[in-house]
């Protein structure tokens, strides 16, 4: 089989699949993936939200602009989300309501009638947002993969890319075989800048942020799985009905190197202990933990569009934690500048600002030594 290609793209998570198989349409494509399956990282171990009035307002532009495509398709299993407020977190309250849309401010009182495990006294306030819902995340990722295969695109799993070279076109060395396309598509992840500085580029100053997460047996007998979201508008636990059981995280932020994250005892147990400062109910034994990175731009924003260069290095990183929520409006927008072509008009009217996700807001940064 030929190694070339019009476009690679390296990584095969929720970002690289989506872009590939709008860009397969038209072109001849390649994913490289460096793991044996696709989604081993960050896709694979999503919490699984749909939240709509969560992130940077970026994010909240493309994150709105993907619901018709979750409603479409069928990943969308509705589920409300419940904010409290305990007394302490009044700024961060103020916040959330002066972004939010659709969201509304019920009595703690009905708030427990939705969670019955809130305990009496812990939320001075609570706001309740009815758009949230569960994400199937496999769903979404093979129907991109699938999409990708049936335009003719080519996976190659196990292919972690060594070295990038700029001549009349890209040369890719991925494990054991040479690649070359006219435009490389770097939506790798933690492992983003890596990838950059392979191409010569300067770090962005991408940061790799792990999360940990447990799941915990509900109380004896509960329904728990008709059970909202819920945590505390500060983010610092949240927890939701997951496979009968309870998700609970501590909503941690750690920044690590890349890595095959693994969840940290220590930050767990204290997201439990805030967990059980808002509950009536006893975590006695924890059933699993797993952890998963979340990789931020300096400024909390993603990285979308061609390197200041113009060489055809395409940047598509920096998702944070809303790679998921936002992938199919994210994935459309990508493909149209990958192409130099008008980005959808549906995501602009979301408010989105190209500048404030271009790669070309960090010219003015110094690269870390």
């Amino acid at each position: 089989m030929s190694g070339e290609f019009d476009i690679i793209v390296i990584g095969a998570g929720i970002a690289g699949a989506s872009v590939a198989a709008h860009l397969a349409a038209a072109h001849r494509v390649a994913i490289c993936e460096m793991e044996e399956r696709p989604g081993y990282h960050t896709t694979g171990r999503s919490a699984a939200a749909y939240e709509p009035n969560y992130g940077p307002p970026s994010i909240l532009a493309l994150t709105r602009a993907s619901r018709a495509h979750f409603e479409q398709g069928g990943y969308l299993t509705p589920r409300e989300t419940l904010f409290f407020m305990p007394p302490w977190q009044e700024q961060a309250f103020a916040g959330l309501m002066a972004v939010q849309q659709g969201m509304e401010e019920i009595s703690p009182a009905a708030a427990k009638a939705r969670f019955p495990l809130l305990k009496d006294g812990y939320a001075k306030r609570v706001v309740r947002d009815p758009g949230t819902a569960d994400i199937d995340v496999d769903l979404l990722h093979q129907f991109y993969l699938r999409l990708f295969r049936q335009r003719g695109g080519v996976l190659r799993c196990e292919r972690p890319v060594s070295a990038l070279e700029k001549g009349v076109r890209w040369t890719v060395q991925a494990g054991s075989e040479t690649l070359s396309a006219r435009i490389i598509v770097n939506a790798a992840g933690a492992w983003g800048d890596r990838v950059g500085g392979m191409a010569g580029r300067k770090s962005i100053g991408l940061q790799p942020k792990r999360r940990s997460i447990a799941l915990v047996q509900g109380p004896e007998g509960a329904d728990i799985m008709h059970w909202p979201m819920v945590g505390d508008v500060g983010e610092t636990w949240y927890c939701k009905p997951q496979s009968g059981k309870l998700l609970i995280s501590p909503a941690d932020a750690t920044p690590v190197d890349p890595h095959d994250a693994y969840a940290d005892d220590m930050t767990l147990a204290e997201g439990i202990e805030r967990f059980a400062q808002a509950v009536d109910h006893q975590v006695t034994r924890v059933e699993r933990t797993w952890g998963g990175l979340r990789s931020f731009a300096p400024d909390g924003n993603p990285v979308v569009g061609h390197d200041a260069e113009q060489d055809g290095f395409f940047w598509l990183v920096g998702q944070g934690g809303y790679g998921i929520q936002s992938s199919p409006a994210l994935s459309r927008l990508a493909a149209a500048l990958v192409l130099g072509e008008a980005p959808p008009s549906d995501i602009m009217d979301e408010g989105l600002t190209l500048s404030e996700i271009s790669p070309r807001r960090f010219l003015d940064r110094t690269a870390p030594a």
